[in-house]
């Protein structure tokens, strides 16, 4: 609180200079090590740390920069004789910043985009990623962040978090992680309100139960491809991960035997140092145990069957096989449960009954994150699109359910996902001020 003065009150060019500057220093000399932090210590392969760590992240900050002067320059109508003026200040109190261990990029962009708008920062990140959270540290310093502007504590998450929230200058929470850890803060929050000089802001990403539907006209390689990229693609460790799959039974064979060939073309899993590696460790123990429950009573269960992988091993490290579960029950556990790991499940139905799938789709999860429908049949596709409208606040049509790029997919989700104020977009910035 004792930097908030100082860097609310200055000019929002010289702010926007430091971001800037952070953004080169990582397209540029940082590059590498940003990139290696993040393979050695979050397990990424080469392909998917470069798209993260280093491309995401300087695109949020650059992209942010543009969203800042876009909204500055926002002003309402004056009529003769009158000039009306909005100042977009600052939050008045401090920003609290908690990052999830997946996205370097996320890790960076939570309390960066605070800052950016004037606000001073404790950054939480998690315990999982504090290597490249360390190199974001360095690359805001050398940048010219001023010290107090983005503040970094990490120890006990309750402790801290307890501590944030009893403060009367806490303003707001920029928030990615787990479903029942925010609600937890949400209450928090609302238990402490009458102890805050203002109402806090309160912004939130957090899991999915991310669907991919086929209706009988889409192209099996296509839907294929959807399913293995989009759902073993950094071990499934993607709030948008596809995790549930919808398959017609006139092409699910043809699909299905496709999804094997490509996962039977990976390379066992192994380490990000050989860079030939596409699956790689997921992040820790506690995951990979959980991991590793659900596959063995989907061996179990007789509405179930692993028809791919459903091997995993710790003894060089948290490795576990792209797993395929196949189940004739769709409210099967690993139809509705967040995993967020290298497993989809799916459930085949009858072609006469994809309107009943769609609904199907709809009531499944609690969550409204990502979603993917592949089709061929424009009718079938704005059908989906409709009925499907509450459940994924990221909707692809004919592509995987991951990948949204800054700039042009503003990404976040509803329901249980979280506020929807959509990270990478000036709605997510203005989260962040106060007009006046």
């Amino acid at each position: 609180m004792d930097s908030r003065d100082a860097w609310a009150n200055l000019t929002w060019e010289q702010r926007a200079a430091i971001f800037l500057k952070a953004a080169e220093l990582i397209a540029g000399p940082y590059r590498a090590k940003i990139n290696a932090a993040t393979m050695i210590a979050q397990s990424k392969n080469i392909h998917q740390a470069e798209i993260d760590a280093a491309c995401e992240l300087i695109d949020f900050l650059r992209f942010n920069v543009e969203y800042m002067s876009q909204i500055y320059e926002e002003q309402p109508d004056s009529a003769e004789g009158i000039w009306n003026r909005v100042e977009y200040r600052p939050l008045e109190g401090f920003v609290y910043a908690i990052t999830p261990f997946n996205f370097t990029a996320i890790a960076g962009n939570l309390p960066a985009s605070a800052a950016m708008m004037g606000n001073v920062v404790l950054w939480k990140p998690s315990d999982s990623q504090i290597f490249s959270a360390k190199v974001i540290v360095d690359v805001f310093k050398e940048a010219g962040l001023p010290d107090g502007v983005i503040n970094v504590v990490y120890g006990d998450p309750v402790m801290i978090t307890k501590t944030i929230l009893d403060s009367p200058d806490f303003a707001g929470i920029h928030f990615t992680g787990s479903t029942h850890v925010f609600k937890e803060l949400w209450k928090q929050i609302g238990n402490n309100i009458h102890n805050y000089k203002t109402y806090p802001r309160i912004v939130g990403e957090t899991g999915g139960k991310d669907f991919i539907v086929a209706h009988p006209s889409a192209k099996p390689e296509q839907v294929a491809t959807a399913i293995t990229r989009g759902a073993f693609e950094f071990q499934g460790q993607k709030c948008s991960a596809a995790s549930r799959v919808y398959l017609p039974k006139s092409t699910s064979k043809e699909i299905l035997d496709l999804v094997k060939k490509d996962i039977n073309s990976f390379k066992k899993p192994g380490s990000p140092e050989d860079m030939s590696n596409f699956i790689t460790a997921v992040i820790h123990e506690g995951s990979f145990d959980k991991l590793a429950k659900y596959i063995d009573q989907a061996e179990k269960d007789k509405n179930a069957e692993i028809i791919a992988g459903g091997k995993y091993d710790k003894r060089k490290g948290y490795f576990i096989e792209p797993t395929v579960i196949l189940t004739t029950d769709p409210h099967y556990t690993t139809m509705e449960t967040e995993l967020f790991g290298p497993v989809v499940t799916v459930y085949v139905y009858e072609d006469k009954d994809w309107s009943k799938t769609l609904k199907l789709v709809d009531s499944t999860s609690e969550y409204a994150l990502t979603g993917a429908v592949l089709s061929q049949d424009r009718y079938a596709i704005d059908e989906a699109t409709k009925v499907l409208q509450n459940c994924a606040g990221n909707f692809y049509i004919n592509d995987k359910p991951t990948g949204a790029v800054v700039g042009q997919q503003p990404f976040g989700g509803a329901r249980a996902s979280g506020t929807n104020d959509k990270a990478g977009s000036a709605q997510n910035l203005l989260r962040w001020v106060s007009l006046d």
